[in-house]
């Protein structure tokens, strides 16, 4: 086979000489525009993971880097004149430079030509190469080949907000260090690490707004270089900065659709870039190029096709997930100064955390030294805050008690509000649901949250969705609220909703979303506009007049009476999912002119009135929740600024608890799923109108809820579909740690408890001792 590199980068080098070596007979080429000594930029990292792979793959090249690089075990966090380190960490940095020569000199020894200062334009690549069987796009962040072929790679390119300069100091540094700085313009993160033995990478990033007013330009590198020695003079320690190349940006997150088209194939930065501050840049484009090599190698000379095809099913998930860490990371450096008011160790676990990829469990095997601090400092922070006292027992945030107005949880678990659609067309409950939810509320969780009842029957999703409009389903759910009261710990909370136009449909594992079978069965649909949830589909809502909103208004404060006088321990008004009192709140939704549409105060005006007329009717001590969606997953959605309005209204009128959801409000959204993956939106609204928020969303594990809690993140997690098929979640959680305090088993199931809290304990430590045999093996140098 022929195969041309365009780009002479480490993705591009590491395919060229892993497959020349595999396959001799081959003609591989490399055509680099630069020179083969130009050097843009300082040090780049790899872990210990990432070396393994390379060692395995190709032990010379990898003898070489390791002759070369700096590696350190520790990361530390410095700010405040405060350093924190958490060790068994695993890195190296090596020069950039240094790299490209080790790969390029691996190369000339495997037979790869290499073809420096050589510019190929996209326009010719076809033509001037009409004789190679594959052609490899590796031509950096800033791709030619992929802009001009932008049609068929589909790229998407969002530049991020804050601003970032590389640069480098003569300054030794034994460990990777953050360096926060606190300016008089706002924060400044210095992320440094050693490369050589004398010299050092310092990545500076801040906001746009700091960088204005710092009075910053892009290509003023002598003048960037000058203010950031006088800014982080203590730092650098009488040391310089060093200029290459050192223009201020902002990040470009690139993702194509598409990775190959004819016989041309993408690879590293052209196709996805990850943001620099999880450090996987370099090494997301050398694990690519081991995939395409060994999908080039296995299939390459009977189909290239099939090549590309198996290049992309191995990768396209790896880097997905990769892109998702670094996104996470990147938003939460553009708010940074959203946990500045956070104590020292707090302050260190959500850096170490930022990007969800690393949990409480995982920093307990890494170094536990780290985690007992930050419990201590956790436990004394919780214990100042509210009385509770764990400092001694210290059994995980998990496992501790929160408190709303009257309302004592045992712990920070809820159990999410699911639609079970098992009540008759009447609204009324089920032996299912009895059932569903006494034999739930025995899992041990601080609460369980019905799924979206309905306080009149034009308000229901499905025909199996439940009433709450008759004495009847009062009753019904009486039954289900006293056995909870009576047999368990657990508290329950019954969540009141209206469908809107997402009204009369079929159930969930029908036809979701879509209007019942039978056209005669259908119910008419109210909405803040006139929009159907599928155009030519769904039937058309009428847009709620006043007089219409006066009876809702009405309907939900008899509810909110019927509640107490059934006894649930909390209420919450469903303002989520694109529901009717949602729909007032997304611009998507909301086209109205009058007075309950526009800027957000008046779309939040029918929503508000509605809580309002509950919370009179609730009684002062009984907390009440409202849950939002935070996020449409669309352009002209809702805005950061719209649920922090909406937050800080709600709790005006004596909400307690945001409970941050997200999206569901148009069929035309795009969420950007993941694990944890709505956690971001109830951080933002703790940490900034500093509200009790509960966040939901693809948690699944305690270490998720640890994190979650450790971080400021959240005060209560919903735990959803894992509760579907393990109710003992909670219990099975506390054993695995050894939590006794305040998780009573109720008595008929004490003989039981012994059994779980020695076998969960044994498995969990047979668990951790796997992952420790299973991490990749130090790659620091033997002194």
């Amino acid at each position: 086979m022929k195969i041309t590199i365009i780009g002479g980068g480490p993705g591009g080098l590491y395919f060229a000489l892993l497959t020349k070596k595999a396959k001799p007979s081959w003609q591989i080429d490399v055509y680099e525009q630069n020179k083969a000594d130009d050097t843009f930029g300082f040090g780049v990292v790899f872990s210990d993971e990432t070396l393994q792979e390379f060692l395995s793959r190709d032990p010379e090249s990898y003898q070489h880097l390791t002759q070369q690089f700096s590696y350190w075990d520790d990361i530390v966090i410095h700010r405040k004149d405060q350093d924190v380190r958490c060790s068994g960490n695993g890195f190296c940095g090596i020069s950039r430079i240094r790299l490209l020569q080790l790969l390029q000199d691996r190369c000339h020894d495997l037979g790869v030509g290499l073809h420096f200062d050589q510019r190929i334009e996209p326009e010719v690549l076809e033509t001037r190469f009409a004789d190679s069987d594959i052609i490899l796009s590796a031509d950096g962040i800033g791709s030619a080949i992929r802009d001009h072929y932008a049609d068929h790679f589909q790229p998407t390119t969002e530049h991020k907000s804050n601003r970032f300069c590389w640069m480098g100091s003569t300054r030794p540094l034994a460990d990777f260090t953050y360096f926060f700085k606190e300016t008089e313009h706002g924060l400044i993160c210095a992320h440094t690490y050693q490369y050589e033995a004398d010299k050092s990478t310092w990545v500076f990033e801040m906001s746009d707004d700091c960088w204005q007013k710092h009075g910053f330009e892009v290509q003023d590198e002598a003048g960037s270089k000058s203010k950031l020695e006088v800014i982080f003079a203590d730092e650098l320690q009488g040391h310089g900065l060093i200029l290459n190349r050192s223009m201020w940006r902002q990040f470009p997150r690139i993702f194509c659709n598409q990775w190959f088209y004819k016989n041309i194939a993408i690879l590293g930065d052209a196709k996805a870039s990850a943001h620099f501050s999880i450090g996987s840049g370099t090494k997301l484009a050398m694990e690519c190029a081991i995939s395409f090599h060994d999908a080039v190698v296995a299939h390459g000379e009977r189909s290239v096709d099939k090549a590309f095809e198996a290049y992309d099913a191995a990768r396209r998930a790896p880097v997905q997930i990769v892109q998702h860490n670094a996104d996470v990371s990147l938003a939460w450096f553009e708010h940074m100064e959203r946990s500045w008011d956070m104590d020292a160790m707090q302050f260190a676990m959500v850096v170490m955390c930022r990007a969800k990829s690393v949990t409480y469990d995982n920093l307990m095997l890494r170094d536990p030294s780290f985690v007992d601090a930050a419990d201590t400092a956790w436990y004394q922070r919780y214990f100042e805050q509210t009385g509770y006292d764990y400092r001694d027992s210290r059994p995980t945030p998990m496992f501790t008690r929160f408190k709303l107005r009257d309302l004592e949880l045992r712990n920070r678990v809820v159990m999410s509000p699911m639609a079970q659609y098992a009540a008759d067309d009447n609204g009324n409950l089920s032996e299912w649901h009895y059932v569903h939810y006494a034999g739930h509320a025995k899992g041990g969780m601080g609460m369980v949250v019905t799924e979206m009842t309905c306080p009149s029957p034009d308000a229901r999703i499905t025909q199996g969705c439940p009433g709450f409009w008759t004495h009847d389903h009062a009753q019904q759910w009486q039954r289900i609220v006293d056995f909870v009261h009576q047999y368990t710990d657990t508290k329950i909370c019954l969540q009141l909703g209206h469908a809107g136009r997402k009204g009369s449909t079929q159930k969930g594992w029908q036809k979701a979303d879509y209007p019942i079978a039978d056209a005669q069965q259908n119910w008419p649909l109210v909405s803040a506009s006139p929009l159907p949830w599928f155009d030519g589909i769904s039937q058309v809502p009428t847009e709620l007049d006043e007089q219409g909103m006066q009876r809702i208004i009405d309907e939900f404060a008899a509810a909110a009476e019927r509640a107490e006088s059934v006894g649930f321990d909390m209420l919450e008004l469903h303002c989520a999912h694109g529901y009717l009192f949602g729909s007032f709140l997304s611009p998507i939704t909301n086209q109205r002119s009058d007075q309950y549409g526009g800027a957000i105060e008046n779309r939040l005006r029918f929503p508000l009135a509605v809580f309002e007329a509950m919370r009179r009717c609730w009684p002062e001590h009984k907390p009440m929740s409202v849950r939002i969606s935070a996020c449409d997953w669309m352009e002209q959605g809702i805005t950061e600024e719209d649920t922090f309005a909406i937050a800080e209204a709600f709790q005006s009128a004596g909400c307690d608890l945001i409970d941050v959801s997200a999206g569901q409000t148009d069929p035309g959204q795009k969420p950007i799923y993941g694990r944890m993956f709505q956690v971001q939106f109830s951080e933002a609204i703790r940490n900034v109108p500093k509200i009790a928020t509960m966040t939901v969303g693809n948690v699944t594990d305690a270490a998720q809820i640890n994190t979650i809690l450790h971080t400021r993140r959240a005060d209560l997690v919903a735990v959803g579909r894992p509760h579907l098929w393990n109710p003992y979640f909670t219990r099975q959680s506390a054993a695995s740690y050894g939590v006794e305090d305040d998780q009573a088993w109720e008595p008929q199931y004490l003989s039981g408890k012994q059994q779980a809290y020695r076998e969960l304990r044994k498995s969990r430590q047979a668990t951790q001792e796997l992952q420790v045999k299973a991490k990749a093996r130090s790659h620091a140098p033997i002194k």
